[in-house]
């Protein structure tokens, strides 16, 4: 695969997109990809080859895997395996990005925690805070520049790190939802939609609108709204738009620019800068400005990748 480029994957007719290549040690490979949205419908279904964890970074994405319809934002975590079909869709415009990690399956099989990663069906997921952050600086150190050596034990040091939080570890978060939507198909169907399109309004929003007008969007009374999304996502509303909100001054920080703390507040709906510094800290651990010297590469990135 080509270092950097626009265009669909060579290697496959994917949604055309500016990538760039982070670093192949042997037998993975990362690369980070934002999406140029030419048609927003569906894309064909096409079967992987290799185990993929797709890490997302901004925007909104519908996917089919397998069949099943679900929304991939800036909170998800995807990992689908050798055979597993998946097409894509973009209702939600250009924008959306993230960083996908290929692996062999020797690679997997060689590691002491292969069963749990061979013996799985795929996973969909969310990150958390501080899987977030550790995958931007990740990705950080990468555009920095490591050899094949560091590179390999960053990596797989991250693949550990993913299988504790995610379910290949234990019991799907989502599992308890699953046996619920079985004793009640119809009703939970119905709330995990009505989730669903309460993620897709917040994702699309730009973080100016209120819970009402969330509600309203999505043919909701907000006392509901807030009680099913709770229920389905294990969040409420606020912690969920914070998370979002945080990925994405978290992605600002990491651009060259060097925008001021100031307006990004403005920019993603903060009272103010002390409010955006707190809801940082909170979230990952560090403020704003420690962040941005943290995930500013020393040189540009020609490619505009996120």
């Amino acid at each position: 695969m080509p270092a950097e480029g626009v265009g669909s994957d060579p290697r496959r007719r994917t949604t055309p997109a500016r990538w760039r290549v982070l670093g192949h040690p042997d037998g993975m490979l990362i690369y980070q990809v934002r999406c140029i949205v030419e048609d927003h419908g569906w894309t064909e279904a096409a079967a992987e080859d290799r185990h993929k964890i797709v890490l997302g970074r901004s925007g909104a994405y519908r996917r089919r895997l397998n069949g099943r319809v679900g929304l991939s934002d800036a909170t998800s975590v995807l990992l689908t395996r050798p055979g597993d079909e998946m097409a894509v869709a973009h209702p939600f415009g250009c924008g959306d990005s993230y960083t996908c990690l290929e692996i062999d399956s020797a690679v997997l099989r060689e590691r002491p925690d292969a069963e749990r990663w061979l013996g799985q069906d795929g996973w969909a997921g969310t990150s958390d805070a501080t899987l977030d952050l550790a995958h931007r600086l990740l990705v950080a150190e990468f555009r920095r520049g490591l050899d094949g050596f560091e590179m390999a034990e960053r990596l797989h040091r991250f693949l550990a790190r993913l299988l504790h939080h995610s379910a290949l570890n234990a019991d799907d978060p989502g599992a308890e939802v699953e046996r619920a939507v079985r004793r009640r198909p119809a009703t939970l169907a119905a709330h995990r939609r009505l989730a669903d399109q309460a993620r897709e309004v917040l994702a699309d929003s730009g973080f100016t609108i209120g819970l009402d007008e969330v509600a309203r969007q999505v043919g909701s009374s907000p006392h509901h709204l807030s009680r099913v999304f709770q229920r389905m996502t294990g969040s409420s509303l606020t912690a969920y738009r914070n998370r979002l909100r945080v990925r994405a001054v978290l992605d600002t920080l990491a651009e060259a620019d060097g925008r001021p703390l100031g307006a990004l507040a403005s920019e993603y709906g903060f009272a103010d800068q002390a409010h955006l510094t707190r809801v940082v800290r909170e979230q990952v651990g560090h403020p704003p400005a420690r962040l941005r010297r943290l995930l500013t590469p020393s040189v540009e990135d020609p490619t505009g990748a996120a």
